[in-house]
């Protein structure tokens, strides 16, 4: 019987009371301690590999890895022994190296062990009460140095080699923190402890000469050279079950999770014991870990935080804290944060740190922080591509695991897209190329690279044949099997974003203006596309949902808009086919844990059946094999007895043969004898019949003459007969033939006579159908006129109508508009009256003035010389100011021509908009007549379809009665009385198929026509909208460059009129010319002249601008009533009233 033997295939669990318990071998593989073994486990692909321990082992202690990855030394206890096992890690399997197992000095346990950076030396420490530190050249098994490390019976906890001297080594432990020397065969302290002695847990190398220690009150030190150059504390932080909430850098990976084992703890239980005497809340240092730019160190309960050394200082600050998350699948999630982590340890490119806590949990954190920039779902949602630089990573949704790295691109990427069926993706960057991405290979299937661009936006058609690119050399590219199809320019702007519609006719783009372009696809060779303004700055991302009903814009401005998508009619857009529902149906996860529980008991049942299955199959092969047992005695005890019959039968045939044989001896003697008695008899027989034959051969040939000779007897018998025959029915054929000629003759007759009769029936037919038909042809002209002439006078009654309603909406408002007007005016009024009672009475007291001021024109004397200076200067000015207005009042003038210009140019167009309305009108009435004529024509078509049926039928019927001419000829006298008096439509049927033709022609002409009208429409709408517009603006610009001439116009008369008063009243004042002016009582009666005609003046141009701006706001009106015309947002006219107030109070 062969033995049974088992392999170990995996295994679950970690002992996290061993010392260094992690290490990575390289990227992928780390080693761990479960049970007796050390395991090889490849985080990628989830396989192990076991390092067995030494036979009957009953505890480990310690792991060390070398620095080169090739040596594994564990500290083990075999049959309360202490052996140091160094394993070869680069053979496959592992083998044992050299096994540390005689000592000549006194221990119990290693606790501790490190290698050297050259990986030649060992150094291993021992547990209290000796406490020795013993420096090993492994290879051959020789002690170089020992040294007791504390004589106090305190707790080490760890040592180490510096990581570039093979001589320098470090100590540290519950009151130790020592640097030691290997020199002349001896290890020295080079560094003497000063302060308070601090439990050290953990210490780690971070330079040549410096160390950075750990302590169990939460304190970290860092020596150099054995001095202390830094210290800090960790800040104590409550560790909760809510700490989702907190500000987590980086999340971490449980790799494995095992259950606490209940062997006891030294080194981790010793640092609890010892400094839970002293402060239990403060978090405590077990591991620490350094890399290149600084360390990591456990920092209580769940907490790792990564300190980074500062650029100008040797010190080091705190720059990351990651935390263990709460595990969802314990029975207790709130432990989970409550665990201790023992060690640490860096992957070999520092992407990666490994864990291990006093829960039995290894964890794996990401150290590398990526900055996505692009992200995208794919269409089936399983999927989703990031962009991180110039490298595309794909996830799964579900698992978010990495499952393919696209690396290509040289330059960073702005825009990824997937297709249809997600099976490839397409990417752009800055460095001018665009990729299609085959997922299943994770390649490049077509590359179109162009330098001279730098791509913003890339998507893919529908049917994934061609590419969509826009980039910063101003064109839209349509790219298919690596080569540039098509560019389409974008006219002096840049593309930043661009998205085709799921039914492939429908493409927007966004620019750097942050504008969005609506066009048709296939694209348009000339500047066809609806533009809107949207955004503030270029536009990012654009997108189209699943239905193509709306679209969403994304802007540098921080906006999103969304905007519904409508065809040029105003209707929705219609996919071609509807979306299907999915197969899928969402359930809960108690549903799910409910049907796992069912199929779970469903299997256990199953084994049930298939163990009850397989005891019944093994009673019933019993069952059988006995039955089989019984049967096969059965048949041999019956194939013996058949043998023995056998036997007996064989002796009867020798004895049946032997009988045979004589019998047949007999037989052929006889034959023998009987056969030569048969050829004798034959012999004669023969001769007799050879005679026989040849009497018979000359009777033969006597008969054949015989009969040779009645033959011609015959034949010339049969002659004569044939002839008398042919001569009598030739005679008969002639009688015949007359009268079948004469039968012919008869029907050739009658065809004749029933020629005639239908000729001349046609030919009345012909001659009524065409008076019916020219009568109401004649009817249905006049008829079509008079419709048509009663339409068009509808509708020009209707627009009429509308027009002179909106005339009187018009007149109504602008009456109630003049009746506020003429209130304010005759406020106005009111006050203006009062302003002449008040002059009027300032003209009184002037008069009485006068008199007092007559008596100082003496002192005024030397004023009116300098007055006269001044009326030099200011004539001068006067006729500057008079050259300036000149000019004004040119321009003016011609703006008021280009406004007249414009006007007629406004009332051309509304002349032409309105004879194309006219026009489009009276086509859509004909086509609407059209369509209605054709469906009676087609209602006559079927009824004359099926009376030629019926017509067909009773034909048939007729033709039955072809060979008696009387019953014909009252069957077709049937078919006439029947279909003779409706022959009116059927006749028409066959004479209507011109003039069909002709309708039908002349229905396509009309149908060009009115296609090829609408499409003049609509561009002419385009053109005169644009062209309104423009005069609008001009206008407006007009209007207000007008009213500033007249500000400035008004300003400068007043002046003017200013000036010129006072040289007036300095003329009068002057003595020598006092006879000569006018008198004191006349001059402010020639002032309220000048001043009542200013404001006459004011008054006429204030009812001239008024009137040109209510002409102007009519004329706008009437461009908005004419189709295609838009009321364009944002320009107002200024307003009539703040107009009339500036005049007025420039009039003032």
């Amino acid at each position: 019987m062969s033995t049974v033997v088992a392999q170990s295939l995996h295994v679950f669990g970690l002992r996290s009371h061993v010392a260094n318990n992690i290490f990575f071998f390289d990227e992928q593989i780390i080693i761990f301690p479960s049970g007796n073994h050390c395991v090889k486990y490849n985080v990628d692909q989830k396989w192990q590999k076991f390092i067995p321990g030494s036979d009957k082992s009953q505890d480990m202690l310690a792991l060390s890895i070398s620095p080169n990855r090739r040596y594994l030394a564990v500290s083990e206890t075999v049959q309360e022994k202490p052996v140091i096992t160094i394993y070869e890690l680069s053979s496959i399997p592992c083998r044992k190296r050299k096994i540390l197992n005689n000592f000549d000095f006194p221990v119990q346990k290693f606790v501790s062990m490190a290698f050297s950076p050259d990986s030649k030396y060992l150094l291993t420490q021992t547990s209290p009460p000796e406490s020795n530190l013993v420096y090993w050249l492994w290879e051959k098994q020789k002690v170089m140095a020992i040294m007791r490390t504390d004589s106090q019976n305190s707790s080490v906890y760890q040592v180490s080699f510096s990581p570039q001297d093979n001589t320098q080594v470090c100590v540290t432990g519950n009151g130790m923190f020592k640097l030691l020397r290997f020199a002349e065969g001896t290890l020295k302290q080079t560094n003497f402890q000063k302060g308070e002695p601090q439990n050290y847990l953990a210490h780690t190398w971070v330079s040549d000469d410096k160390i950075v220690v750990g302590t169990d009150t939460g304190r970290l030190f860092l020596f150099e050279s054995g001095d202390q150059r830094w210290e800090t504390s960790i800040m104590v932080k409550e560790s909760t079950s809510d700490r989702k909430n907190l500000n987590m850098i980086q999340e971490s990976e449980s790799l494995i999770q095992f259950p606490t084992i209940s062997s006891p703890v030294p080194s981790y239980e010793r640092a609890v014991t010892t400094s839970s005497r002293s402060q239990i809340t403060m978090p405590q240092v077990f591991a620490i870990a350094a890399y290149s730019k600084g360390f990591a160190c456990s920092a209580g309960p769940g907490r790792v935080l990564l300190f980074e050394k500062m650029e100008e200082k040797d010190f080091y600050r705190e720059s990351r804290e990651i935390r263990i998350p709460v595990d969802p699948q314990s029975n207790d999630p709130s432990q989970s944060d409550k665990q201790d982590v023992l060690c640490l340890c860096f992957s070999p490119s520092e992407e990666t740190l490994i864990a291990s806590t006093s829960k039995n949990q290894l964890y794996s954190i990401t150290m590398s922080l990526t900055e996505i920039s692009k992200c995208s779902f794919s269409n089936g949602g399983h999927l989703f591509a990031a962009v991180n630089g110039n490298v595309i990573h794909i996830f799964t949704t579900t698992t978010l695991e990495n499952i393919s790295n696209l690396k290509g691109h040289t330059g960073k990427i702005r825009s990824i897209v997937w297709n249809a069926d997600d099976s490839k993706l397409i990417s752009c960057g800055t460095d001018g190329a665009v990729y299609e991405w085959n997922l299943s290979t994770g390649k490049r299937e077509t590359e179109c690279v162009l330098k001279s661009c730098s791509y913003n936006c890339v998507t893919i058609s529908p049917d994934a044949k061609i590419i969509f690119a826009v980039g910063s050399d101003q064109t839209l590219k349509e790219i298919a099997d690596s080569s540039v199809l098509r560019e389409t320019s974008a006219f002096d702007v840049t593309y930043t974003a661009v998205a085709i519609s799921h039914s492939g006719r429908m493409m927007f783009v966004g620019t750097s203006l942050g504008t969005i372009r609506a066009m048709k696809y296939p694209l348009p060779l000339q500047k066809e596309f609806n533009e809107y303004h949207a955004h503030a700055g270029p536009v990012t991302k654009i997108l189209l949902t699943f239905d193509d009903q709306f679209l969403l814009t994304t802007a540098e401005d921080g906006c999103l808009f969304t905007w519904k998508v409508f065809d040029k009619d105003g209707r929705g857009i219609k996919r071609e086919r509807e979306v299907g529902f999915a197969e899928e149906v969402l359930v809960t996860k108690t549903d799910m844990e409910e049907k796992a529980q069912v199929m779970l008991e469903l299997k256990t049942r199953v084994e049930e059946l298939k163990m009850e299955n397989e005891y019944q199959l093994r009673l019933k092969d019993m069952n059988y094999s006995e039955k089989i047992k019984e049967l096969t005695d059965k048949f041999i005890q019956e194939m013996e007895s058949l043998k023995t019959k056998n036997q007996v039968l064989r002796t009867e045939k020798d004895k049946q043969d032997v009988l045979h044989r004589e019998h047949v001896d007999d037989l052929l003697d006889k034959q023998s004898r009987e056969l030569q008695d048969l050829e004798c008899c034959n012999n004669q027989k023969l001769l007799l019949e050879y005679e026989k034959y040849q009497e018979l051969q000359l009777k033969s040939q006597r008969m054949q003459e015989e009969y040779e000779k009645q033959l011609r007897d015959n034949d010339e018998t049969r002659s004569q007969a044939l002839e008398e025959l042919t001569e009598f029915y030739e005679a008969k054929l002639q009688e015949k033939t007359t009268l079948l000629e004469e039968a012919q003759e008869d029907v050739r007759q009658q065809l004749r006579e029933f020629e005639e009769t239908k000729k001349q029936i046609e030919e009345d037919e012909d001659r009524e159908i065409q008076d019916i038909k020219t009568k109401y042809e004649k009817k249905l002209r006049d008829e079509k006129e008079a419709n048509l002439r009663l339409k068009g006078e509808t509708g020009i009654m209707r627009k009429k109508f509308s027009s002179l309603q909106k005339e009187i909406e018009e007149r109504t408002s602008d009456i109630e508009n003049l009746k506020g007007e003429q209130v304010k005016l005759q406020g106005v009024i009111k006050s203006l009256e009062k302003d002449i009672l008040s002059l009027k009475r300032e003209i009184q007291e002037r008069d009485e003035t006068i008199q007092d001021k007559e008596k100082r024109i003496y002192d005024l004397k030397k004023k009116n010389q300098e007055l006269e200076k001044f009326k030099f200067v200011l004539d001068y000015k006067i006729k500057e100011l008079k050259k300036q207005i000149e000019p004004r009042e040119n321009e003016i003038k011609v703006m008021k021509e280009q406004i007249q210009e414009m006007e007629a140019e406004l009332e051309r167009f509304h002349k032409q908009n309105a004879q194309l309305e006219l026009h489009v009108v009276e086509l859509w009435q004909k086509l609407r007549a059209a369509d209605q004529e054709t469906r009676r024509e087609r209602q006559t078509e079927r009824d004359l379809e099926a009376l030629v049926k019926r017509f067909k039928t009773d034909l048939h019927n007729c033709v039955a009665y072809i060979q008696e001419p009387r019953l014909l000829k009252e069957k077709v006298r049937g078919l006439f009385e029947k279909y003779v008096q409706r022959a009116d439509m059927v006749e028409i049927v066959g004479l209507n198929t011109d003039l069909q033709q002709e309708y039908a022609r002349q229905r396509e002409h009309l149908e060009r026509n009115l296609a090829t009208l609408k499409k003049k429409v609509v561009k002419e709408s385009e053109l005169h909208r644009a062209d309104y517009v423009r005069i609008m603006q001009e206008n407006v610009s007009l209007i207000k460059e007008i009213n500033e001439l007249r500000r400035e116009l008004k300003f400068t008369r007043s002046q003017v009129y200013d000036l010129e008063a006072a040289l007036k009243l300095t003329k009068k004042i002057r003595p020598q010319e006092v006879p000569e002016t006018v008198s004191s009582e006349d001059v402010p009666g020639v002032a309220s002249t000048v001043r009542l005609n200013e404001q006459e003046e004011t008054e006429r141009i204030i009812e001239m601008q008024r009137l040109e701006i209510q002409r102007l706001r009519d004329q706008i009106q009437e461009q908005e009533q004419v189709p295609g015309f838009h009321h364009l947002a944002g320009i107002r006219l200024p307003s009539l009233l703040g107009s009339e107030a500036d005049l007025e109070v420039q009039t003032k």
